[in-house]
């Protein structure tokens, strides 16, 4: 297995080196995206740091649960769909008298 690439960057003030199989600027925008809801918390009114942060990565955790749920949802109903599709064509179509 390969060590990967190594990525320095400033993450919310903290210098990290980080060694990943992903692209720099992918972890990049993580970083922002998690640096931004952060932010996003700070106008807020959250003044800690770390509670920041905590709460930033609950509201992403929620986010990634619930477009998994949703995504296991629709693959059912997909499912589903398809077969009362299959049993419509079973009645509709003739049956194979060999």
């Amino acid at each position: 297995m390969s060590e990967g690439r190594r990525v320095e960057l400033t993450f919310l003030g903290q210098a990290l080196v980080l060694r990943t199989e992903a692209s720099p600027d992918y972890i990049r925008k993580l970083a922002k995206f998690v640096e931004e809801r952060v932010a996003e918390l700070k106008r807020a009114g959250v003044k800690d740091p770390l509670k920041a942060l905590s709460l930033a990565a609950l509201d992403i955790t929620d986010e990634l649960f619930r477009a998994r749920d949703e995504k296991a949802h629709g693959a059912g109903d997909v499912g589903a769909r398809l077969g009362a599709l299959v049993a419509l064509l079973d009645k509709a179509a003739p049956k194979d008298r060999a």
